[in-house]
């Protein structure tokens, strides 16, 4: 079986186990969204934002592009973000990246020929890169060197946000969070506001 019909059979396991669990789930999902969270993230496979905030259908607008990049001149991601704070009325923006970005990754190598569409998406990256040189030649390990990209990148996206037009000119201003997914322990973490963050759980409270 190829993989695409896979998906298709998976699919349609899901929704009767959804329908067979809440018959009205999809007569509702159909009526309309009123999501709270506009999710911006890495179009990487491996971090979907339903599945790792275990959000259900309706709780997030979601858009996601290599590096989870903002930039005012992109009408596509503009686009996203004016619908989702003028139309929607959004609560919160989240910026997520991740580490071990595969963009972030590029970004700190050698542009690659084969890739043009890419290294035009990624020229920003390059430049952030380029400003926090001294900081991230100090650091020795590659890869370590990535996830701190990440992380700067995250926050200026964040601060891209914040300052946008689109964002400032809402009758309700949304917050905007900068968030990083680890992908070695499946934990979420804010780098932008400590207090978003969760407390422990109790078997974690009980432990320490």
């Amino acid at each position: 079986m190829n993989h695409a019909k896979r998906l298709l059979l998976a699919n349609r396991a899901w929704s009767q186990e959804v329908t067979a669990r809440d018959p009205g789930f999809f007569e509702r999902l159909a009526q309309g969204q009123q999501p709270r969270v506009l999710w911006i993230g890495c179009s990487d496979s491996r971090v979907p934002a339903e599945r790792i905030t275990n959000a259900q259908p309706g709780e997030l607008f979601v858009h996601r592009n290599i590096a989870n990049l903002y930039t005012s001149d992109d009408g596509n991601t503009s686009s996203v973000v004016e619908y989702a704070v003028h139309a929607l009325g959004v609560q919160h923006i989240v910026i997520c990246g991740h580490h071990h970005c595969g963009g972030v990754r590029a970004a700190l190598s050698a542009p690659s020929g084969a890739l043009p569409a890419v290294n035009r998406r990624i020229a920003g990256l390059r430049q952030l890169a380029h400003r926090h040189g001294d900081t991230l030649s100090a650091i020795g390990d590659f890869d370590a060197r990535v996830d701190r990209l990440v992380e700067l990148n995250v926050i200026e996206q964040v601060r891209l946000l914040r300052e946008s037009p689109i964002v400032r000119s809402a009758a309700l201003k949304p917050m905007v969070h900068g968030w990083v997914f680890g992908l070695r322990e499946g934990l979420l973490t804010s780098l932008t506001d400590p207090e978003d963050m969760p407390d422990p759980a109790p078997a974690a409270i009980a432990e320490a």
